[in-house]
């Protein structure tokens, strides 16, 4: 485990003498008893001259120590809302140790009226499982986007990217929260700043005021509110910060249109970005290579030390819910069981134990309860899964890809030149097919071919043992066959019926310059499937569909995590590849990462897992 990435404990909510909604963790008032949103006006908003420094920007950025409640938010979002000269794009990165669930939220939510009590709600329907990490969610067509930072700031402040205009210092008072006022903490708000970039808090002790200012901010101390005689205000000193960011909303060409180059395509035209998707394989039909594959598993990656693979998986499956929810048809959350052997049970149990993850996203299921669960009575239990998803591939592939502002087309792309303009994409004729400002390689195979005849002098060491693995699935007419109401998974998947058809996997051959269904393929899926949920092989091979399945590609590198990341020092080039089998759980998650950093808003996972997918 890393050092930092430690188990949430979430919040406790309760409500003092006066009413007013305190925190049991750390004695406190959530905000002050004159009333939340009064406070965040006169504090937050007006100690940063919100409105009046937004105008006329392409995008403004807001960094908040301290969730909570959420108020300081919703009084944003609705100044936001009403102000004639908003910027286009509004983001939000607030840090919280001890997020409260969703329950508890609502109670403390609950006396909102009016305006707010309607961006309350959705705040609510989107809040996000109590899980350790970044949590990135969209509102307003996702012009405005609240990326939660769930875990100890002294960490999490190290690990975020962003680029922050206004500082919202909401802690708990010093003495009872100290790590939300530290020097090291202000230190870290200043390597994340634009410059001319502002701060407000209540607090005026003279402790914070000096450590703001050693971190580099001028401040002063201006009228307090709600008996409170002072507050303090600060601005960042001229020459430091980043300078400040402005939307290009230029082009930008991918070449693929599988999994990967639909999310990340999917993610740009959210954007408003033109997006051109050249793949052959669109030859038939926007599902392109997954015309055919019928249905899939998107399943969390498990790991007893919660490690990076896991909690990429995480982040990429709950930004997929966010992204796909809208999507009539292609994925439908139903729940996974993970078969957990006997002599691997203890040790399971003590890592669920250790973790505390909330139980509607992993919980122990003993063999007696797997009836009740996935509609299977298993000999052995193992971890239930409760965000495990039913994907159509080549629906979603199809679906992403006929969004506003994408552009396929049933191109080979032999080699890619850089110019004035940026880049153009060739056929073997050497005619140009496309051109765009930025590139997306996600080609698969080809990734490395192109990349090379791209930028000569590049190293991109992980692309050297990428892998190529043909595979199969298998279908399984239900008719005879046990009705399962969710995955089961382990050495193999079987998912539930889908019109009919049930999807076994899968198969994986090394070597091979071919992948297609085989009657032997087929085979090998019905007894790993007849393993897996305690059914007859020949039950199975009698129940075998026609066409008997599909086969498609995976490619890996050696530490199995994809690779993301930018290939030139411009950025103009970039690369998502070597997703192996978790391609619908990193598409999403390629596609964010990419768009966020081609638009200076703050980054969906943390800096050591951006590092553990880089290029090099």
């Amino acid at each position: 485990m890393r050092a930092g990435h430690q188990p949430l404990e979430p919040g406790r909510l309760h409500f003092d003498a006066a009413g007013t909604p305190a925190s049991q963790h750390y004695g406190d008032v959530y905000h002050a008893r004159a009333g939340a949103l009064a406070q965040a006006r006169h504090v937050f908003m007006a100690g940063n001259r919100l409105p009046q420094r937004w105008a006329g920007r392409d995008t403004f950025t807001i960094c908040e120590t301290g969730f909570g409640l959420g108020n300081n938010f919703l009084s944003l979002w609705q100044t936001w809302r009403n102000s004639p000269e908003r910027p286009r794009r509004l983001h939000v990165l607030s840090f919280e140790a001890h997020p409260l669930p969703r329950e508890a939220l609502a109670r403390g939510l609950a006396s909102h009226t009016g305006e707010i009590r309607v961006l309350a709600d959705a705040l609510l329907d989107s809040w996000p499982p109590v899980l350790p990490g970044l949590h990135r969610l969209e509102f307003e067509g996702g012009q405005l986007s609240l990326t939660l930072a769930f875990g100890r700031v002294e960490h999490l402040a190290r690990q975020v990217e962003a680029r922050v205009d206004a500082f919202f210092l909401d802690g708990f008072s010093p003495d009872r929260n100290p790590a939300m006022w530290s020097r090291e903490l202000f230190g870290q708000l200043v390597r994340i700043a634009n410059e001319g970039a502002t701060a407000a808090t209540w607090c005026s002790a003279g402790q914070v005021r000096r450590d703001l200012a050693a971190a580099g901010f001028l401040v002063e101390r201006v009228p307090g509110f709600g008996g409170k005689r002072q507050m303090s205000r600060a601005v960042l000193r001229p020459g430091m910060g980043k300078p400040i960011p402005r939307l290009s909303g230029e082009d930008v060409l991918v070449v693929g249109g599988g999994l990967a180059g639909a999310g990340i395509a999917h993610s740009m035209a959210q954007r408003g970005h033109r997006v051109t998707v050249l793949d052959p394989a669109f030859q038939a039909g926007l599902g392109g290579s997954h015309q055919g594959h019928r249905c899939a598993a998107m399943t969390p990656a498990l790991s007893r030390d919660d490690n990076p693979m896991s909690r990429l998986s995480r982040a990429g499956i709950l930004l997929a819910g966010l992204r796909w929810k809208a999507l009539p048809q292609v994925a439908r959350i139903c729940g996974s069981l993970f078969r957990v052997e006997a002599e691997e049970t203890e040790s399971w149990l003590q890592s669920l134990q250790h973790w505390q993850f909330p139980e509607d996203w992993m919980t122990w299921c003993a063999a007696e309860h797997t009836l009740a669960r996935c509609g299977l009575s298993l000999e052995q239990g193992g971890i239930w899964l409760g965000r495990g998803t039913q994907v159509r591939p080549s629906r979603l592939v199809a679906s992403l890809l006929a969004q506003e502002g994408v552009l396929p087309a049933a191109l080979q792309v032999d080699s890619l030149r850089r110019n004035d303009g940026g880049w153009q994409a060739l056929g073997a004729d050497g005619k140009v097919l496309a051109q765009a400002p930025r590139v997306v390689l996600a080609a698969a195979a080809e990734t490395p071919r192109l990349l090379a005849r791209a930028l000569t002098t590049t190293r991109a060491e992980k692309l050297k043992d990428l892998q190529r693995m043909g595979g199969q699935i298998a279908y399984f007419r239900s008719e005879t066959l046990a009705e399962n109401t969710a995955i089961v998974a382990g050495a193999g998947y079987w998912l539930p019926a889908d019109d009919g058809l049930h999807v076994g996997g899968s198969t994986y051959e090394f070597g091979t310059n071919v992948a297609r269904a085989t009657a032997e393929g087929a085979k090998e899926v019905a007894y790993k499937v007849a393993a897996l949920t305690g059914q007859k092989p020949s039950l199975l091979m009698d129940a075998l569909a026609q066409p008997s399945g599909w086969a498609g590609w995976r490619m890996s590198v050696r530490d199995h995590l994809p690779v993301i990341g930018p290939a030139d020092v411009d950025e103009s080039l970039w690369v998502a590849c070597g997703f192996g089998s978790r391609g619908l759980s990193w598409m999403t998650l390629a596609g964010e990462i990419i768009a966020a950093r081609m638009n200076s808003e703050p980054q969906v996972v943390e800096r050591d897992l951006l590092r553990a997918v880089r290029l090099r």
